[in-house]
């Protein structure tokens, strides 16, 4: 049985400047914009390739704005990083670990990101897959 992550809550505390910053310096997509009634307006946005959204607007959680850190997947972080830095968004450096090369950045209410640069793994060789 697959899981699939679908929808992950990001708490802000201006919709609109938070999905101008998604979708216009991180290039996030405009899924969905609704205010369902006085309570609930729910916003979704993409990452470009991603299967999994995020959700903002009131009504969508009751967690902190700022309070949210979630880890993505990127082909590479130097390229990952030059986008954020070609559209005005604070990185960090580029950090190599042993698990994977990282950058780092804030959405405007301090929700923490971290771009992950999978590390080359080796393919298992045969006589390593099987168990005794």
């Amino acid at each position: 049985m697959d899981w699939k992550i679908e929808l992950v809550p990001v708490p802000v505390s201006d919709v609109d400047a938070s999905k101008a910053f998604y979708v216009d310096q991180l290039g996030f997509n405009a899924d969905f914009d609704e205010r369902v009634n006085p309570e609930l307006r729910f916003v979704q946005l993409t990452p470009p390739g991603s299967a999994c959204s995020v959700v903002i607007g009131p009504g969508t959680t009751d967690m902190v704005p700022g309070t949210q850190r979630i880890q993505v997947v990127v082909p590479s972080a130097a390229d990952a990083r030059q986008h954020l830095v070609d559209h005005g968004v604070a990185a960090s450096d580029i950090t190599p670990l042993d698990w994977g090369t990282f950058v780092y950045f804030s959405d405007p209410d301090g929700n923490q990101w971290s771009l992950q640069e999978l590390p080359e793994i080796p393919p298992t060789l045969p006589s390593e897959s099987q168990h005794p």
